[in-house]
């Protein structure tokens, strides 16, 4: 079994810290990296690059709204021509820097309250993965389960790797849960863990409403700015090497999913 174990990191801003980058980079494989827009700026997407080089970590671009006040997090009403043209603007940022940085973007994923929105509709899916095909047709999306965005990438010939987001609960469609609902984040280690485990044992999910899913991925992700992601980053680690698990890449994995054999 090989599982990419990834986090979305660098969303400090100037002099403010956010979450324990260096440390999470001791324990993940891939790194999802704020562009800008709804956390990060130029030195800290550098610095960061260049700590996930020395790791041998993959690097991808975390594209969100340009919302630095509510972290990304807040739907906001952009038209689709002017939010592709960010979300090209923003793969171009964490790129350049990371040419400079001597390592290679090798995959996206787009943040918070936009990628709610691009997985329930196909009809914005769709035209913000044609600018991603547009700028780089070799980068791998790393996305939540959506049939939208799955579909999307399909048509402009992209590669979607599915994410498992450890600590956010689904809805009977696969889709994550509003934030603004009660246990839509799952605080708990040991529930977190539990998911987890079910994950890799039967390859379902149990949703909000307490039903039993399918669920695919090829990684797993925690979020960076979330108390205690460190821990909950090696304690998920520990599971899948216990199971006599692999963490890698999803750039260098040799299998579409996971293996139980």
């Amino acid at each position: 079994m090989q599982i990419d174990l990834n986090a979305d990191v660098g969303e400090g801003l100037g002099p403010w810290k956010m979450g324990e980058d260096e440390a999470l980079f001791e324990v993940i494989s891939s790194a999802n990296i704020a562009c800008g827009f709804h956390a990060g700026d130029p030195l800290i997407m550098a610095q960061t690059l260049r700590m996930a080089k020395a790791k041998g970590i993959d690097v991808g671009a975390h594209v969100g709204f340009p919302d630095r006040q509510g972290f990304g997090r807040r739907v906001m009403q952009i038209d689709t021509v002017e939010l592709a043209a960010m979300v090209v603007y923003q793969l171009g940022a964490l790129s350049g820097l990371a040419q400079a940085a001597g390592c290679r973007m090798t995959h996206m994923s787009f943040h918070g309250a936009l990628g709610n929105m691009a997985a329930a509709d196909p009809a914005l899916a769709d035209p913000l993965l044609e600018a991603v095909a547009r700028f780089d047709p070799q980068l791998t999306i790393s996305s939540s389960s959506s049939r939208a965005i799955e579909d999307a990438a399909a048509q402009h010939g992209l590669v979607v790797a599915t994410s498992f987001l450890a600590d956010r609960a689904y809805d009977d469609q696969g889709l994550l849960v509003p934030r603004k609902l009660p246990n839509s984040v799952i605080k708990d280690q040991q529930a977190v863990l539990e998911r987890v485990r079910q994950l890799l044992t039967t390859g379902t999910v149990t949703t909000y409403s307490g039903t039993v899913v399918p669920a695919k991925a090829r990684s797993i992700l925690v979020h960076g700015d979330t108390p205690g992601a460190v821990s909950l980053a090696r304690t998920i680690r520990n599971e899948i090497e216990a199971r006599g698990g692999r963490i890698v890449p999803i750039s260098v994995q040799r299998n579409t999913g996971f293996n139980r054999s």
